[in-house]
C-alpha cells in the first residue's frame, strides 16, 4: 500500500576506472528501495563538468565501446584546445559532457526505475585516470513505508 507523497536527496559517490561507462542502476534502485520509493520521478545529477550520465544499452558491451570510439573522434585528445592547464583529455572532456547530460529523469513504478529491457544508467567518465564522481539521487513520489 503506498502512502503520502514524500521526496529525499542523497549524493551516491562511485570511483571510476577511468575513461568509460559505469553501470550506476543497481545502486540507484537500491537506494530507491531502501528509502521507501513508490510511484514517483527519480532525477539525478552529476556534479562534475568532465563526467556524465546516460541510458544507453547494457545488454552488448560493443554498444559502448563504440560509443567511446565515436566520442574520442568528435573531441580529440589532438585538438588545438586554448584551455590545456590541467591535462590534454580534461578539454575533450568538457566537450563530451557538453555533447551528454549531466542530469536525467526516470520514472519509478513501485519503487522500480522505468527503464526498458535492454537499458541502464550510466556514469560517463571522460577522463583518461580513475576520478571519485557524485551524482545526486533525488526522489519526489509516493511512499511505501
Amino acid at each position: 500500500m503506498q502512502k503520502a507523497d514524500q521526496q529525499f536527496i542523497e549524493t551516491l559517490t562511485f570511483e571510476t576506472r577511468g575513461r568509460g561507462f559505469t553501470d550506476i542502476s543497481r545502486r540507484v534502485g537500491e537506494r530507491l528501495s531502501a528509502q521507501g520509493a513508490g510511484d514517483g520521478l527519480a532525477t539525478l545529477s552529476i556534479r562534475h563538468t568532465s563526467a556524465s550520465l546516460t541510458i544507453q544499452e547494457n545488454a552488448d558491451p560493443d554498444v559502448r565501446t563504440d560509443l567511446l570510439a565515436a566520442f574520442d573522434r568528435l573531441a580529440p585528445e589532438s585538438a588545438p584546445y586554448v584551455h590545456t592547464i590541467e591535462a590534454p583529455d580534461d578539454m575533450p572532456a568538457h566537450i563530451k559532457t557538453a555533447l551528454t547530460d549531466t542530469s536525467l529523469s526516470i520514472p519509478v513504478s513501485r519503487g522500480r526505475l522505468m527503464l526498458g529491457t535492454w537499458q541502464g544508467i550510466y556514469l560517463f567518465e571522460h577522463r583518461a585516470r580513475p576520478h571519485r564522481r557524485e551524482i545526486v539521487l533525488h526522489f519526489l513520489g509516493s511512499s511505501t513505508q
